[in-house]
Formats: C-alpha cells, sequence, structure tokens
C-alpha cells in the first residue's frame, strides 16, 4: 500500500492534466483504506481534485468507477439525475501500476446531518436524489462492470456475513436470532434491485444553497438493495427529517413501491457493526474488535423488547356508517344455517339494521357514549 504526501498528490495532478499549474493544496483531503484524496489550487485560481488508489483492488474499482461515472454525466446532462457526479479532466500512471484521477472539484461543502431540519427542504432534496438514482436503468451499472446482485443474491450475500461474525462468538444471541429471523424472512426480500451508490456518508454528499448539488466517490457503486443506500440516513440522521426523506422518496418512485423498504434498511444499519466486528477480525485489531463487540452488546440492550424487522401489527377495519346503505334499499337477512362460504371475509361486526324516518322517531334514544353491548365504544 503506496501513501503519499499531498505535494507528491500535487505533482500526480501537473502530469495527469497538461498545463496545470499546481500552486499550492487544498481540502477536501483524507485517506481510507481503498484511496488516498487531496485537493489542489491551479494558478487560475480553480479547485481541482486527486483521487488515488492505494492497492490492486481498489484500481481496478477506479477503472470501473471512471466508467460509470461517464454514463452518469449522460443522465446529468439529460436530467435525469439532478446533482452533479465527478467528471475525469485526466489520469497519472503510478509506478506500482494502475493510475490517480483528477477532476474538478464540484460546487458544494460536504452535508452536515446535525443541522439537517425537517420538512420539505434539504431533507425532502435527499429523498428526491436517492429515488433518482435508484431509478437509473441496472445497465447504467452493469456496463461499466461493476457488481450486479438479484434480490435473494444479496440476501445471501448478508446471511454469509451474519454466519462469519457469528462464528467469532462475539454476537449476542438476540441480536443473531434478530438477524437470522428478517434474513429468513421472504416478504422482506421481494423487491426490484436498483443502482445503489453503496458507500454514501455525509463527505461524499455535497450541498449547496439548501439542495443537493453533487455526489462523489462511487467505487462501491452497484445493482442492489436501495435499502443500502438509505441504511445510513435511517441510522444517523435526526429522527424529524426521517418523515421528510421517505416521503419525497416515495413519492419519486411511485411505481416502484417498496413495503419492506425501510425494514432491510434498519437490517443493513445493523449490520454494519458485524462488517466493523469482522474488519477487526481480520486486520487482527484489538481494538476495532473491542469496540465493536460493545456496540454489539448495545444493540443487544436496545432491541431487547422491540419486534423483529420487518413486523406489522394487524390492522382491523371496522364496519363504517359511511358505508351503509342510505336510500332505504331493502337488505337480505343472513341465513343462520349459512355455513358461512358467503360471508365477508373481511367483515368485522355486525351492521345495525337499517330503519325508516317514522322508525327512528318511534324508536328509544340511545346513548352514544356506550357500543352495541352497552360497554365502551369500539374504535378502530
Amino acid at each position: 500500500m503506496t501513501r503519499r504526501t499531498p505535494l507528491a498528490l500535487a505533482a500526480l495532478a501537473t502530469a495527469a492534466v497538461p498545463g496545470l499549474d499546481v500552486v499550492a493544496t487544498r481540502s477536501p483531503q483524507s485517506t481510507t483504506a481503498d484511496f488516498q484524496v487531496t485537493g489542489v489550487l491551479d494558478s487560475g485560481g480553480r479547485h481541482w481534485v486527486v483521487r488515488c488508489p492505494l492497492h490492486a483492488s481498489a484500481g481496478a474499482s477506479l477503472e470501473a468507477e471512471v466508467a460509470l461515472l461517464a454514463a452518469l454525466a449522460v443522465h446529468v446532462r439529460e436530467g435525469a439525475l439532478p446533482f452533479a457526479v465527478p467528471e475525469p479532466a485526466g489520469f497519472a500512471a503510478l509506478p506500482e501500476g494502475g493510475r490517480a484521477m483528477v477532476y474538478r472539484q464540484l460546487r458544494g461543502r460536504p452535508l452536515d446531518l446535525e443541522r439537517l431540519g425537517p420538512g420539505p427542504g434539504l431533507a425532502a432534496d435527499l429523498g428526491r436524489c436517492l429515488a433518482a438514482l435508484h431509478e437509473l436503468p441496472a445497465r447504467v451499472v452493469e456496463d461499466a462492470g461493476l457488481p450486479v446482485y438479484d434480490a435473494d443474491e444479496y440476501r445471501k450475500r448478508c446471511l454469509a456475513e451474519v454466519d462469519a461474525a457469528a462464528r467469532t462468538g462475539h454476537v449476542p444471541t438476540a441480536v443473531l436470532a434478530r438477524w437470522e429471523r428478517a434474513l429468513e424472512d421472504v416478504a422482506l426480500w421481494r423487491f426490484r434491485t436498483t443502482p445503489v451508490h453503496g458507500d454514501l456518508a455525509e463527505e461524499h454528499v455535497l450541498v449547496q444553497d439548501g439542495e443537493v448539488s453533487a455526489v462523489i466517490s462511487f467505487s462501491e457503486a452497484h445493482v442492489g438493495d436501495p435499502a443500502v443506500d438509505l441504511a445510513w440516513l435511517l441510522a444517523t440522521a435526526p429522527e424529524e427529517c426521517l418523515d421528510a426523506i421517505e416521503e419525497a422518496y416515495a413519492l419519486a418512485r411511485p411505481e416502484n413501491a417498496d413495503t419492506y423498504l425501510l425494514d432491510r434498511a434498519q437490517l443493513v444499519g445493523e449490520l454494519a457493526l458485524a462488517r466493523w466486528l469482522m474488519h477487526g477480525v481480520n486486520t487482527s485489531n484489538e481494538q476495532i474488535v473491542a469496540d465493536a463487540v460493545h456496540m454489539l452488546e448495545d444493540l443487544a440492550e436496545q432491541v431487547r423488547d422491540a419486534e423483529p424487522i420487518g413486523h406489522r401489527e394487524p390492522v382491523v377495519v371496522p364496519g363504517r356508517p359511511e358505508d351503509w346503505a342510505e336510500d332505504g334499499d331493502d337488505v337480505p337477512e343472513e341465513d343462520p344455517a349459512s355455513d358461512g362460504e358467503d360471508l365477508d371475509p373481511n367483515a368485522t361486526a355486525e351492521l345495525p339494521s337499517l330503519r325508516t324516518d317514522q322508525q327512528e322517531q318511534d324508536a328509544p334514544a340511545e346513548s352514544q357514549e356506550t357500543g352495541p353491548d352497552g360497554g365502551e365504544p369500539s374504535r378502530a
């Protein structure tokens, strides 16, 4: 893994873009396990970003990302995507193999979730932008050579992650049972896979003038579960903002309703702890393992009395007065000997007999504070 100083990355920018005269380094500056990123300023006052892979696998991901960015840029120009994406301006070969990418820095600052408010503003725009990405044709990602999963393949990937975490002995029994039940609930996994960013975080979403201006870092993009892109918001955004995000997302995808989308997003968020645990185990980092174990124990306490993921309360809809006939037409009486074959399976209460106006006048008044049996009034 070859790490470089910001000045070395600035030199790569000069090599990648002919005529580029770099005078200083600027933000963003970050290093992950896969990429090193730095911003540079040229003599004309323009800002650029250098994105450099740190190993061969990251280099391969960058090449697929470059192909994807070219396709996404077309959808940006056509208006299908309401935000900008990086457009490579040049590349610099690396001595160890692979190449670094250089692009003009995009407008906006990284999203600050703590300043996100409810209502039709930025929170709703986040929902619309995610929906726009998920509405793109799957071939946009597939043609770039990035991974493609159907719903069951993605479920099996999650199950394999849970099994690996379980073998460490660090996952509490209650949490493990909760995850396994969700992964075995077939209702949760009936959905259409979509293009997914796969690595959304505050630093990858740029904001300007109260709107999402750009989305960057598509190296983890794939065709898969759209819940992956919603999980980070569900886990970290202020609770009062979630309704606006969810409503805007649903309105932007009216023909692709996904009943259990948010349930899977919750599961994805919880499984992030299993991935963090396995990262610590695989890198022999005891500090990360201890951190993951602590968070798993906290999760076990939080879900101890919680309903299973995907649980739905049964809904009972009683007969509504506004649905009763009002024109005095004859209503056939039920046959006591009926075997029930003709009964409405959705009926939840016996409807009162209809009365004529004269009968209403002659009938004794009944209290509106009691139900049909003299007890408390029934409620839906």
